[in-house]
């Protein structure tokens, strides 16, 4: 009897189904990780903007520091010194400007602990209050104090000039004709050119000498002023106000005129 043999059967063909099935949450928080690595590591390759913003900063401070210390405490800013880099006048700007009298400017002469000490000058009020042995009671310069002296600032002659009043202060920057015998004849219209060409130059040196002292006075220099308003007179103050002689010591400090 024979006997039959039964074929193997044949094995099933193998389909990858991986292909057809979503990632499991493992595979996906990996990818979410190497993404974050991969985007760290390219930030890496450069600066961002803040770390600009901090070596900025850094660097800064560094020259404040050594400004300050190079200058004995007097300057943060290696002399340079604008409005806009004091606090004080910031602070002015946040309060607002004053407008006072002369009477009312004079209350501010250091003489009230309780108020600062002002000076104007030339209708410009500043405050001096950090200098209380200069211009407080028994300073140097106490009488500018509560006053526009601006006339005085100019001649030197602090005692008779204290007056804002400036007219005739370009006279001691005119030339004087020089000794007998050394003066050149010019013609009327000669005379009135250079008349007209000196008086200009001596309006203009007294807009400078004016500067001069208002850069002084807004801490431009170093000095730890600042404006803070105006002095409010009325129209027409300086027409009812007497004429002033020029005093001696101005006559005597002007130039003799050197003929071409």
């Amino acid at each position: 009897m024979e006997t039959r043999q039964r074929k193997p059967a044949a094995p099933e063909p193998f389909i990858d189904i991986s292909a057809n099935q979503p990632s499991s949450s493992s595979d996906t928080a990996l990818l979410k990780q190497a993404t974050k690595e991969q985007a760290r590591k390219e930030s890496q390759k450069g600066f961002s903007v803040l770390d600009i913003l901090r070596i900025l900063s850094g660097l800064l401070i560094l020259s404040a520091g050594m400004s300050y210390l190079s200058t004995s405490g007097q300057s943060m800013t290696w002399g340079y010194n604008p409005w806009w880099t004091r606090a004080r006048e910031w602070k002015t700007l946040i309060k607002g400007e004053i407008h006072l009298t002369e009477p009312e400017l004079a209350l501010y002469d250091g003489t009230d602990p309780k108020k600062p000490i002002y000076i104007a000058l030339n209708g410009t009020i500043y405050d001096v209050s950090s200098s209380p042995q200069t211009y407080g009671p028994g300073g140097s310069y106490h009488f500018f104090a509560g006053r526009d002296a601006a006339r005085a600032f100019l001649t030197g002659c602090f005692q008779e000039d204290q007056t804002a009043d400036l007219r005739g202060v370009e006279e001691m920057y005119m030339p004087i004709d020089p000794p007998e015998g050394a003066k050149k004849e010019l013609s009327s219209q000669e005379r009135k050119n250079r008349h007209a060409r000196e008086l200009r130059e001596a309006r203009k040196k007294v807009t400078e000498g004016l500067e001069h002292w208002h850069k002084l006075f807004r801490g431009e220099k170093g000095k730890p002023y600042f404006r803070v308003g105006t002095v409010r007179r009325e129209e027409g103050w300086l027409e009812k106000l007497p004429k002033r002689e020029l005093c001696q010591a101005a006559r005597d400090s002007r130039p003799v005129r050197k003929e071409e």
